[in-house]
């Protein structure tokens, strides 16, 4: 039964897509609380500045994820074509001087 199973070309395979994202967030969640756990606790006496450390570090993580995931199931942004600088505008800026 295993070799009839039918192959998902990756790009539209959304469940190791999802396993994939879900785990990233957690794992960059936890470490980034971690992160501002241990920064907490070096450099803030007070447990609210504590806690809004961890608060920080969580929202990093969450955030540094869901920019990932974003990628994972999007495809990498597009460059964008830097603009060009006419060659009337240099023409206009040599004759000035």
């Amino acid at each position: 039964m295993a070799d009839k199973k039918e192959m998902i070309p990756e790009q539209y395979d959304l469940d190791a897509k999802w396993d994939a994202c879900l785990d990233l967030t957690v794992r960059r969640f936890v470490y980034s609380s971690f992160a501002g756990a241990f920064g907490g606790l070096l450099f803030f006496r007070s447990p609210l500045t504590r806690w809004a450390s961890i608060a920080f570090g969580a929202g990093v993580g969450i955030g540094s994820a869901y920019a990932e995931c974003s990628r994972l199931f999007d495809g990498p942004p597009t460059k964008l074509a830097l603009s060009k600088v006419s060659e009337t505008a240099t023409q206009n800026g040599q004759g000035s001087e």
